[in-house]
């Protein structure tokens, strides 16, 4: 049964996905939104190539797939959304930049790299497979940039919404994308220990909670206290 919740995951990103979207036409100067759209599509697509792993075995390509959609492409756009909501435009501008340059750097490598023998790491996928090492000393710090921006990022406004703001509708919303921003990666480390199934679940929780905020953040008539975003 657990074999099928990346197939549900990716099921309900396309959902999610068709709404930013749409969201995004209708505003078009929001690049948070755009980044968060382009977020929800990577993170829709990794769970695919954890389905195809699941249900069908190790397949050299679709690892290589689902480590650049999962650890380099899964979390940092959606925290690129939220940077530019807490900082000058500018200042996004140029993160943006150096975030792409790092996960197009990444994604070529992986691409790129010799692979170990699946045997090696007692058939679970993961950067050890990877014959080139210093790929994964850049997936820490796309991980750290994700957690600092989306977790951070959603608790920092929480907490500013929380004081300034009669309406709580936003800082709930906050609450929802820091806790499912959070637990993908209590189960990425939970599947180091050979508990995948956590991951799974906890993959299509975050993905619920994010959206659940979301929804909170459009439902709330409150102003908005980003001041920076122009």
């Amino acid at each position: 049964m657990f074999n099928y919740i990346p197939i549900a995951t990716a099921l309900f990103c396309a959902f999610f996905f068709v709404e930013l979207y749409q969201h995004w036409r209708k505003h078009p100067q929001s690049l948070h939104i755009l980044w968060w759209t382009v977020g929800i599509f990577f993170y829709g697509a990794g769970t695919i190539t954890e389905s195809i792993h699941a249900l069908i075995g190790y397949y050299p390509l679709n690892f290589r797939l689902w480590y650049i959609l999962g650890a380099i492409m899964g979390a940092a756009p959606l925290a690129q959304g939220t940077v530019y909501l807490l900082l000058k435009r500018r200042t996004a501008h140029v993160l943006s930049a150096v975030l792409l340059a790092v996960m197009m750097i990444a994604s070529v490598s992986v691409m790129l790299s010799p692979l170990k023998s699946i045997s090696e790491t007692n058939g679970r996928l993961g950067g050890k497979l990877l014959e080139w090492t210093f790929i994964r000393g850049i997936t820490p710090f796309l991980n750290i940039y994700a957690f600092i921006f989306l977790v951070g990022g959603a608790i920092y406004s929480a907490i500013q919404y929380y004081k300034t703001v009669i309406d709580k509708t936003k800082f709930w919303g906050n609450v929802l994308i820091a806790i499912g921003g959070l637990l993908p990666g209590i189960g990425g480390a939970a599947s180091k220990f050979g508990h995948i199934q956590v991951l799974y679940v906890t993959e299509f929780i975050g993905i619920c909670l994010i959206h659940a905020g979301y929804q909170k953040m459009k439902e709330s008539n409150a102003p908005s206290i980003h001041a920076n975003q122009q």
